[in-house]
């Protein structure tokens, strides 16, 4: 068992909480941008386009973030709702950043003309790089519960304030889920601009993604929403499906020939005459 005796707030300010939970999420979107405008740059997308499609695509992927697990955990919020707004504090849902974060991605990319494919397919690395940095700080703060375990690399939170079961050996899902991201964006780095079509890097970020998430859902304490599934193995069932689906019709569909321009009439080349 590995003992974590660390305060997972950093500082307080009046009602303003440093978390480490706060702390790598900011660290993980700085990273994010980051990656997002150098791989911009190596297709030739202009820089400042992206830059709004990214600050745009956190505004969204932090609304997401906080509806969805204001929902997961609606019981709660419904008697404490002044505390929906204690983002902070820690209480996001990583399905929630990425379905809003995606979907306000793509539409600030189609009102800025860019190739929504190109766009969303450096956007995918971009992503998981900042989930697995702010991951970081759930493996501080204990926030989300897992199964009690007795493996040697299972761990108990130990600090006062922990958000964990104080003392007791769990599974540390949320580190195993790091890992998993890392891999992801390791393979999502190899494929970006080797696959046929663009999309094809987004999706495969979305089925990989979620494949890890629903078997490392069965080891934590979520609450059960149906058919003995979390709320995150629902949507990841819907992912890897999605997924699938638009992997192969994208691998498969023709791509239609571009139909040539008409010549204007003062350019058209005239009949040779024959004497």
């Amino acid at each position: 068992m590995i003992p974590i005796n660390i305060d997972p707030n950093i500082a307080s300010i009046g009602p303003f909480l440093l978390s480490w939970h706060g702390l790598f999420t900011g660290l993980g979107m700085v990273a994010g941008v980051w990656l997002a405008l150098v791989l911009a740059a190596r297709f030739g997308l202009p820089e400042d386009d992206i830059y709004a499609v990214a600050l745009w695509s956190i505004f969204g992927g932090i609304v997401g973030a906080r509806l969805f697990h204001v929902v997961d955990a609606l019981d709660y919020y419904v008697q404490n709702p002044v505390r929906i707004f204690m983002i902070t504090e820690g209480g996001i849902a990583v399905y929630g950043a990425i379905v809003g974060g995606i979907i306000t991605g793509v539409v600030v990319a189609r009102l800025k003309r860019l190739p929504v494919g190109t766009v969303v397919d450096i956007a995918s690395p971009a992503l998981i790089l900042g989930q697995a940095i702010g991951r970081l700080g759930d493996v501080i703060n204990g926030e989300h519960h897992a199964i009690a375990s007795d493996l040697p690399f299972s761990v108990a939170y130990v600090h006062p304030n922990t958000l964990g079961d104080p003392g007791l050996a769990v599974h540390l899902a949320v580190g195993y889920e790091l890992v998993w991201d890392v891999l992801v964006f390791g393979l999502l780095l190899v494929l970006l601009g080797n696959l046929p079509r663009p999309g094809m890097v987004l999706w495969t970020y979305i089925g990989s993604y979620s494949l890890g998430r629903f078997f490392i859902s069965f080891l934590r304490l979520d609450t059960v929403v149906a058919l003995g599934l979390r709320q995150a193995q629902i949507v990841a069932v819907v992912g890897i499906v999605a997924a699938a689906i638009a992997l192969v019709w994208l691998a498969t569909r023709r791509v239609s020939k571009p139909q040539p321009e008409p010549v204007p009439a003062d350019r058209r080349r005239r009949p040779r005459v024959t004497r």
